[in-house]
């Protein structure tokens, strides 16, 4: 009996003290996970939480833990990127606005200064001051639609659209001007009518924008087309041309706010830089998407990639 009583006593001995063993590596556990979550945080690191344990509640805890620590950093570097962004884009749009509202100061001066100027350099003066302006005011006008599509505060109902309408109607605005300055252009409808689901006035300015950029960055290539295909799922609008192109370091840029294809020293190729990022908004807030592929000097080709419609 007397035995008997040791041995349940020793093993009660026993099993407290592994209950105490327990309590003690619990304790060390969470003193780590507190103190590497304060340190986490205090720096902002990328870090996780490496633990071993046997506890296999505690190991659900750890990971899921560290799957919202690695949300976290992505909404923080998602952030970065975005503050970063954004003051680009003000310091740029500040200085957009700054240039041409100094030379119409400047216009001003001489018209207030210069009492003996005649009729016909008044009126070239204000021609110039009313180009200035018209060049400010639409600035403030793609800032705030870019500032309205990215709020989300843009309602853009979506409708069942005839996309070789809309190809034709869009290419013909252009096509005066394009033979005008020499372009050979290419039109390339099919015989059978596509339907995609978007929104056609916003349609009308994703193409207007590219259309005009193929002119004015591709006009050295003297070449322009538009090509509207389909598969199963998906209606593609291409606008191409054979100009100077995008390089490949800069491809994955040009949907940047703010990002510029201008070469400094040629004012021709000088923009705000926010057409492009308003373009891809627009496609995106359509359920689409927007494609770049270009060989400078061969072929740069935007592709708008939206939902088919067939009925």
């Amino acid at each position: 009996m007397v035995i008997f009583l040791s041995i349940i006593i020793i093993g009660l001995a026993g099993l407290n003290f592994l209950q105490y063993k327990s309590r003690i590596n619990q304790k060390e556990n969470f003193t780590y996970i507190h103190k590497k979550l304060n340190q986490i945080i205090d720096r902002k690191t990328d870090e996780k939480l490496l633990l071993h344990t046997d506890d296999e509640e505690l190991k659900q805890i750890l990971i899921e833990i560290n799957r919202l620590l690695e949300h976290n950093q992505k909404m923080m570097a998602s952030y970065n990127k975005t503050e970063m962004s954004m003051r680009k884009m003000l310091s740029n749009i500040s200085h957009d606005i700054k240039t041409p509202l100094t030379v119409v100061l400047g216009y001003i001066e001489i018209m207030l200064n210069d009492q003996n100027r005649n009729h016909e350099e008044t009126d070239e003066l204000l021609k110039k001051v009313n180009g200035k302006t018209v060049e400010v005011l639409d600035l403030i006008k793609k800032f705030f639609d870019l500032a309205k599509l990215e709020s989300g505060d843009k309602d853009m109902p979506l409708t069942r659209m005839n996309m070789n309408d809309v190809c034709q109607k869009n290419i013909l605005c252009f096509y005066e001007v394009l033979t005008t300055k020499g372009f050979d252009v290419a039109i390339e409808l099919p015989e059978t009518i596509l339907y995609a689901l978007g929104n056609e006035e916003e349609l009308d300015r994703v193409l207007n924008n590219l259309l005009s950029n193929a002119i004015q960055y591709g006009g050295d290539g003297k070449a322009l087309g538009l090509k509207l295909r389909s598969d199963e799922q998906s209606v593609y609008v291409d606008v191409w041309d054979k100009g100077k192109g995008i390089s490949e370091l800069h491809k994955d840029l040009v949907f940047e706010r703010m990002y510029t294809l201008e070469d400094s020293r040629n004012k021709s190729y000088q923009g705000s830089g926010l057409g492009l990022t308003i373009t891809k908004r627009l496609v995106e807030k359509m359920d689409g998407q927007i494609f770049l592929n270009s060989k400078p000097y061969e072929k740069t080709t935007f592709t708008v990639k939206l939902k088919r419609i067939i009925y």
